[in-house]
């Protein structure tokens, strides 16, 4: 193990309205986090890795630039509490038998491995065999999809994003139907295409609208976006014919992943009405690799927007709570050497808190299972340069975007879009790293 790992890095406490987390004691771990990381110890996101030369893939946390191999740690036997000792949740390839067991088990793996990484607790630090085998550099491993996806649904859950496009496809009369000020809206995606980011996205084919006296438009899509979107991760389900109550929505909730949810505008504009989009969305959907858990993320919480008309009872909660997590999206043209920013935007602009999508799904009797995904929708601010599609941003092609003296549309062959994300306290980030794609040609 390289002499990085074992530098300190002290993290200054945090003033303000945080959680007693943060309050009570400044984060210092042996192993070196650079001030500007996305994984300091307050943070340590869940996801599946496999180490460079092995096949097995394992569950792993994210610290600074490096990876904590949870299967070594529980095959050292210091995974000793009451939910995890003698569990075989770490030996799986994915978190799903992990998400299962409910928060009393991800409290005390958060615990356990927060104690074993800090500065002071010698029993990894000290232990240099033990330390080889268990932190690996991120650099040396390929990251995979955390979980096995057995359904995902994506929300509609922005109201700047339901105004905007409402307005470019119905007018600024009624851009916003009745029926989204009292139910989160949403569709039934497909999980089979979820894939991990850096992985390319192939443009869709598929039917646009007919030109005047023509058949429709068949071919590769020429409307081609990405979505800024971010993901619940479902923890333990509910059954077949009973429902989760709001009040208790976030204790099945895991925690969160960047999302891309590509779109084909042209395609999804020709099919959607009347049973809403297919093609125009089923092609691929990219996420981050790693989870950052509801409790990582507690002490950014902040007020959900005020919902008018009050919620029907069972969407009204005791507490309403969004994130206030800083998101940015950045595309970079083939050939070129930088990218640019296009947009950035934040979770707290969410309408439907993350807790009244779940419980909304929930409510016709509807199981969910552990590792579904829950999209938000796309994130959209107030601002123009807030808006988180091209569709907004370029109001439907009308008007072009400027990057770095070429301009966009709409996602052109060898584009590559990345969206990144974090919160922000006192001179460190709680983030989740990366989402990218690269769109390649359509297959002939």
């Amino acid at each position: 193990m390289t002499d990085r790992v074992l530098k300190s890095n002290s993290l200054k406490s945090v003033s303000g309205n945080f959680t007693a987390e943060r309050k009570k004691v400044a984060m210092k771990s042996f192993v070196e986090v650079d001030a500007d990381s996305h994984f300091p110890l307050e943070n340590l996101p869940f996801g599946v890795f496999k180490p460079s030369g092995e096949e097995l893939p394992r569950p792993g946390v994210a610290i600074g630039d490096f990876v904590l191999d949870l299967s070594v740690i529980t095959s050292a036997g210091l995974f000793n509490g009451q939910n995890l000792n003698n569990s075989d949740c770490f030996f799986q390839p994915s978190l799903n038998k992990f998400l299962a067991m409910g928060r009393p088990a991800w409290k005390e793996a958060r615990s356990t491995i927060q104690k074993l990484l800090s500065a002071d607790e010698s029993t990894l630090r000290d232990n240099a065999s033990l330390r080889e085998k268990a932190i690996l550099p991120m650099n040396k491993v390929q990251m995979l999809l955390p979980t096995v996806i057995g359904d995902y649904t994506d929300f509609f859950s922005s109201l700047h994003h339901a105004k905007n496009c409402g307005t470019i496809f119905r007018g600024p009369e009624n851009p916003i139907v009745p029926q989204w000020f009292h139910l989160p809206i949403a569709y039934h995606g497909r999980a089979s295409s979820i894939v991990v980011s850096g992985t390319d996205i192939i443009r869709p084919r598929g039917q646009g609208h007919p030109a005047p006296n023509s058949p429709p438009y068949f071919g590769p899509s020429r409307k081609l976006d990405f979505e800024l979107e971010m993901a619940a991760v479902v923890g333990p389900g509910n059954k077949l014919g009973e429902s989760v109550d709001v009040n208790d929505a976030a204790d099945h909730i895991f925690g969160l992943v960047l999302m891309n949810d590509w779109s084909a505008r042209d395609i999804q504009a020709w099919e959607y009405v009347p049973l809403g989009p297919f093609l125009g969305k089923s092609f691929g959907t990219t996420i981050s690799p790693w989870i950052v858990t509801l409790d990582a993320l507690e002490p950014f919480t902040c007020d959900a927007p005020k919902q008018e008309p009050r919620p029907l009872p069972y969407l009204s909660e005791k507490t309403s709570k969004n994130y206030d997590i800083s998101l940015e999206v950045r595309i970079k043209p083939d050939g070129e050497k930088d990218s640019s920013v296009v947009t950035k935007s934040n979770f707290n602009h969410l309408y439907w808190t993350l807790t009244q999508q779940l419980a909304h799904h929930t409510i016709n009797g509807c199981n969910l299972r552990p590792g579904d995904l829950l999209g938000t929708g796309t994130i959209s601010g107030p601002e123009p340069e807030s808006y988180g599609c091209l569709l907004e941003l370029s109001w439907n092609g009308q008007i072009p975007l400027s990057l770095n003296g070429t301009t966009r549309k709409f996602l052109e062959d060898g584009d590559e879009v990345t969206i990144t994300g974090f919160c922000k306290g006192n001179g460190f980030k709680v983030g989740f790293g990366t989402c990218s794609g690269k769109v390649v040609p359509a297959l002939v």
